[in-house]
């Protein structure tokens, strides 16, 4: 029976140990309440931190904290206090949020933290690959775990891995300042499926993606090697149930808190006040500091208004043990000291301060006796503190002022939505609040309310779990057969079988990696020994077939013994010491109309260049942001299609290059006059890009033809790169 794994940085409990006894209490809120019943269906597993340091652990106690865990379907991932420093406090806290909250100046770069934290999550994997079978399925989750879905899609190719950032990710001049930029995305990429909660973190993510890791993109799927991979927004919602209901309890109570007491007394004394909410934990992307401003800035915009109004501010501490946070909450105290000494009167205070956690009734408390949430966040990856102020609105009354970076505010757009750095439009919005007619409020919450109701926490983990269930691996225009595993041997024991063999190899992109200068991507020591085995054999006929030019690949393997076609097909030769014959009657007479064309494209996109050969010229524009390239390269089509037409002319687009060059002549014809001379028992091809599927479509169907990468093909079988290029090639000699 197939489970789902779910992976978090922290395990949804929490370890109490008495007199040698371990008990394990489940949390309730956010994910523990979202993935809860995934978690309780089958023989599901939660795999995180216990919260327990090895050296917070007696070791005679280790069994029971075990069977604890067990008896909660959860595993935990052993963690010494060095690990937890510079895996959690460090890279995750001190470099990668600070980062993806575009707080760039308090990220730290540190190499040593950064190998705890891929050590730290290669720990994480290695638990996953221990308690995972090939039809399960696993769900990673946030900022600590990035590496984690690729770790795991090693050793397990066939399992499908859900990854789910919760925080916001930063847009890609942002994110590229990251040193370990390529290592992150790869690490996600190992997912089938990522989730953000907003369409604008996917296209932070999609842009970075792009840009970083030169991936094609079709709408939300990456093309990623072999495979596909969707990205797509799922909104988090909250259990609206226990808010909702929490607020119709509290309507009924005769008892009450010392908090609700509190709030009921000053109102007695102060009849005409109205209360303001502010909730967050105490962190610099909260804008905390910034909402006092704002308040202070109202009380002196609109004076009438003193002694009427009172702010509510619950700071929930958080990583107390960071400078920036310290620094942070002297700077809240000495804001709330300065403004109400500045405004207060006998029997009014403008802000009611508590630096501390409050027990869920208390929240309760708040949520139903504020008239207005002031919610300003400089960067939010959602806030469900505004969906909780909602649900907890039992009669529809009450404004919601929310921050336009929060990802809540494209839900919740009936709020007033704020810049949280503009003071004079916070302090205006609090006004609007305060004099908001109540049919005005109850018609903006109801139909938000109904929204935070129907999209709640469950809806949205079921949704992500569907869609993750729903995505095809492999597009099907691209599902050619990958050479691994059963086929992989099949095709070795063919060739190897076999007394004849004729093998057409591509080179950009099959035999070398790509470079950002095409002149840059020479034969290598490993590539020459692999070709020179390989020619060895007598059994073997190896084509080297390419769109280069003659004269750069005379001077690479001119001294070679093996065949050598160029410029698609234009150009053969057999062999050291042979001479180039020449396959097609072509003539460039043309040059002189299209070369000034590619001339001002160049002029105009930073990083592409022009190469000339013989009959031919190819506009390559690798060097060139990915989404100005694509742009430049469909206005160049445009721009030359109209003028090919008399010349038998086409335009051959290969991978970040377009190529204008004589109609006709393709590596399939070359292909199949090469053919003509030989018969060989066994054929095999491979290449990577547009062109070489002339030659895949040309051979007879007999051949094994193989696509090196993700792109759509008439191939048979599919390949990763070159690096699987050359271990193929090797197991062939």
């Amino acid at each position: 029976m197939s489970k789902t794994i779910i992976v978090s940085n922290r395990l949804p409990l929490s370890l109490n140990i008495n007199q040698n006894e371990v008990e394990a209490t489940p949390s309730v809120g956010g994910l523990a309440t979202g993935l809860k019943s995934v978690h309780a269906e089958g023989n599901g597993i939660w795999i995180g931190w216990s919260g327990l340091t090895v050296e917070e652990t007696n070791p005679s106690l280790a069994p029971k904290v075990e069977k604890a865990l067990h008896n909660q379907k959860c595993r935990s991932v052993s963690l010494s206090e060095k690990e937890v420093d510079g895996f959690y406090y460090g890279f995750s806290n001190r470099t990668l949020w600070p980062l993806f909250h575009y707080f760039t100046e308090y990220s730290e770069f540190n190499n040593e933290d950064w190998e705890t934290y891929k050590r730290v999550n290669q720990k994480f994997a290695d638990l996953v690959i221990e308690n995972i079978e090939d039809e399960d399925r696993v769900w990673v989750h946030d900022y600590q775990l990035l590496l984690v879905p690729q770790m795991i899609k090693e050793k397990k190719p066939n399992v499908k891995i859900g990854f789910f950032l919760h925080i916001p990710f930063p847009s890609y001049e942002v994110f590229r300042t990251l040193p370990w930029r390529e290592e992150i995305l790869q690490g996600m990429m190992g997912s089938d499926l990522i989730g953000f909660h907003t369409y604008d973190y996917e296209r932070h993510f999609l842009s970075s993606v792009q840009r970083l890791l030169i991936c094609d993109l079709d709408f939300n799927n990456i093309l990623y090697d072999t495979r596909n991979v969707k990205v797509d927004s799922f909104p988090m919602g909250i259990d609206f149930t226990k808010f909702h209901n929490a607020a119709i309890e509290h309507s009924k109570s005769k008892t009450k808190s010392e908090v609700q007491e509190s709030i009921d007394k000053h109102k007695l004394i102060k009849g005409d006040t109205q209360f303001i909410l502010s909730i967050d934990r105490l962190d610099y992307t909260k804008g905390i500091a910034q909402r006092i401003l704002a308040f202070e800035h109202f009380l002196e915009k609109f004076p009438e208004y003193l002694g009427k109004v009172r702010l509510v501010m619950l700071a929930v501490p958080s990583r107390s043990n960071v400078p920036q946070y310290q620094d942070l909450k002297n700077e809240i105290d000495q804001l709330v000291g300065r403004v109400n000494g500045k405004f207060s009167e006998v029997n009014w205070t403008p802000i009611w301060y508590f630096y501390r956690s409050m027990p869920f009734e208390n929240l309760i408390d708040l949520y139903c006796s504020c008239k207005i949430a002031l919610l300003t966040p400089v960067r939010d990856g959602m806030n469900l503190v505004a969906k909780e102020y909602i649900a907890s609105r039992v009669d529809n009354t009450g404004v919601l002022i929310l921050s336009e970076m929060a990802g809540a505010a494209k839900e919740l757009n009936e709020a007033l939505i704020i810049n949280p750095n503009n003071l004079d439009q916070i302090a205006d919005a609090i006004k609007t609040a305060l004099e908001m007619p109540e049919k005005d409020q109850i018609k903006g919450n109801i139909i938000m309310k109904d929204r935070v109701q129907r999209y709640n926490v469950e809806r949205w983990a079921n949704e992500f779990l569907v869609s993750l269930e729903d995505v095809l691996s492999v597009k099907p225009e691209t599902a050619a057969m990958p050479v691994k595993g059963n086929v992989e041997e099949s095709i070795v024991n063919e060739f190897r079988n076999a007394e004849s063999r004729l093998l057409f190899l591509d080179y950009d992109g099959t035999l070398a990696a790509f470079k950002n200068r095409p002149e840059d991507a020479y034969p290598t020591k490993e590539l020459y020994e692999i070709l020179d085995q390989l020619q060895a054999n007598p059994k073997n006929n190896l084509v080297l077939i390419t769109g280069r030019d003659r004269e750069t690949f005379d001077g690479w393997f001119g001294s070679k013994p093996y065949t050598l076609i160029t410029e698609h097909g234009l150009w053969q030769k057999n062999g050291v010491g042979s001479e180039w014959i020449q396959l097609e009657q072509v003539n460039n007479r043309w040059f002189s109309v299209i070369f000034p064309i590619l001339e001002r494209f160049t002029d105009r996109t930073p990083g592409s260049q022009i190469e000339i050969k013989n009959y031919s010229i190819a506009w390559h524009y690798r060097r060139v942001d990915p989404v100005l390239g694509e742009a430049r390269a469909n206005e160049l089509k445009n721009t030359i299609q109209p003028l090919i037409g008399n010349h038998s002319l086409e335009i051959m687009e290969g991978d970040k290059v377009m190529e204008v060059k004589v109609s006709g002549v393709n590596k399939g014809k070359a292909a199949t006059k090469f053919l003509a001379n030989i018969e060989p028992d066994y054929i095999i091809s491979m290449g990577d890009d547009w062109t070489d599927e002339f030659m895949f479509q040309d051979l007879p169907d007999t051949s094994t033809t193989i696509k090196v990468g993700n792109k759509k093909t008439v191939a048979r079988f599919r390949i990763n790169n070159t690096k699987s290029v050359y271990e193929l090639l090797r197991k062939f000699i």
